[in-house]
């Protein structure tokens, strides 16, 4: 029998997932590494993406919970030598995950190692289609070539991919490619190829990043010996875990947002492992089942979570994980979001790289944001209100400049037209200080 429960609203299950979000407490006195960790902790991954037209995209929900904070100081512990986190793949996409949780990725990189070559084995549990279709190829093609490479990181490494090349050749974009997911998209070399491979297996590790290009090593030389040396858990085990983290991050959530395979949930389980995971936790009264106003899926509220005000002021990355998924973002917000970044300029409404800004438990205007670096300026090209919603370009105010001097730079330019945007332009001279000499202007 399916699992119901009580019909909560959907104005205290929105509260509940900001609180479980970490936007119940206020921003701490001090961005310091407690606060990092904590911030780090509530939301349990950090997306990593290539964008960085205003900041790299995994600093973003740090500042959102913590404010001002060094940038250095998460870099040190995603890539320092006393390291908490480690990367791996979140569903398809690469994430930042604290070191507890890395016994609980050992199936998966187990997984990973079968599936290039069991291709009856789901797609949704493991390596990206581009490094299953890659080895394939380049097995067929190189036989040896990633031992090879595993030898050079062995004997020369850390190493970029482009460095782990044994022979230094290069493939060039004509040469006949039997599969687009073989990394012709992104101009994936064989090197490349081999050391996400070995990444996905869990050979190699990533030791750090220069200028954001990877750099790959053995994983016994990067992570803490007592880590690696833990015992295994099993599968159900680890899948169980995994699960925890999500609904304690998510505070209430349908299965597909916990576990679901759209690359949209916190860590995408395989359907039926996903079920009886959380079938797992509900009978041990972990998982609460309730319906959610609005939802017609199986919602479940994580047993801890509580319904509590909410006076948050927040700019969010379109990689947040309060918001990453765009169908639990609408029916909790009534927020309709999608990034705008591969879409073609005209095509564009709301801007390229828009950011939802959240005023109490409401997202309230949609903030398009850069980062002028050679003129040393936040831009605000674009700026969109919601409907109904309250004034908000005082506390808006407040968070560019805040935003500003996290980042480093010296001036706001609101180059977005309309009455809102003079209005948050003056409000933003009214505010700035002689020490930071922020300036800012606006089309009326």
């Amino acid at each position: 029998m399916a699992a119901v429960g009580d019909e909560i609203s959907v104005g205290v299950a929105r509260r509940v997932a900001l609180g479980a979000q970490g936007f119940g407490d206020g921003r701490p006195k001090r961005g310091d590494v407690r606060a990092v960790r904590k911030a780090i902790g509530r939301v349990g991954v950090l997306q990593l993406d290539s964008v960085n037209v205003l900041t790299r995209s995994h600093y973003l929900p740090v500042f959102s919970r913590v404010g001002n904070y060094p940038r250095a100081t998460l870099d040190k512990l995603a890539w320092g030598a006393d390291r908490e986190l480690f990367e791996y793949f979140w569903g398809h996409k690469a994430a930042l995950i604290p070191l507890t949780a890395y016994p609980l990725m050992r199936w998966r990189m187990r997984a990973a190692e079968r599936q290039v070559w069991d291709e009856e084995l789901s797609p949704d549990v493991s390596a990206p289609w581009s490094v299953v279709a890659g080895m394939r190829r380049l097995t067929a093609e190189r036989p040896g070539y990633v031992d090879q490479v595993l030898q050079m990181i062995t004997e020369k490494g850390p190493l970029t991919a482009g460095e782990a090349s044994p022979d230094g050749v290069r493939r060039k974009r004509t040469d006949p490619d039997p599969d687009p997911g073989t990394g012709r998209m992104w101009n994936w070399q064989d090197a490349k190829i081999a050391t996400e491979y070995l990444f996905c297996t869990g050979q190699l590790t990533i030791a750090g990043r220069r200028h954001f290009e990877r750099i790959y090593d053995l994983t016994e030389r990067v992570l803490p010996a007592d880590l690696l040396a833990a015992p295994e858990l099993t599968a159900d085990e680890a899948r169980r875990e995994l699960v925890r983290i999500a609904a304690r991050g998510l505070g209430v959530a349908t299965l597909k947002e916990l576990c679901g395979g759209s690359g949209q949930a916190h860590f995408p389980l395989p359907a039926a492992t996903a079920r009886q995971a959380i079938g797992d936790l509900t009978d041990a009264g972990e998982l609460i089942p309730v319906r959610v106003e609005g939802v017609k899926q199986q919602s479940y509220r994580w047993h801890e979570a509580k319904d509590r005000p909410i006076d948050a002021h927040a700019l969010l990355s379109p990689f947040d994980p309060l918001i990453w998924n765009r169908d639990r973002t609408h029916h909790l917000f009534d927020f309709f979001y999608r990034i705008s970044i591969y879409t073609p300029a005209p095509q564009r409404i709301h801007g390229y790289y828009v950011l939802p800004f959240l005023l109490g438990d409401q997202l309230v205007a949609r903030v398009d944001l850069k980062a002028d670096r050679q003129t040393s300026t936040l831009v605000v090209p674009t700026l969109t209100a919601e409907p109904d919603t309250p004034d908000f370009v005082e506390p808006l105010a407040a968070e560019l400049h805040l935003m500003a001097d996290w980042l480093g730079l010296d001036h706001i330019h609101v180059p977005a037209d309309g009455k809102l945007a003079g209005q948050l332009t003056d409000r933003i001279r009214v505010t700035s200080t002689p020490a930071r000499t922020v300036t800012a202007e606006a089309k009326r």
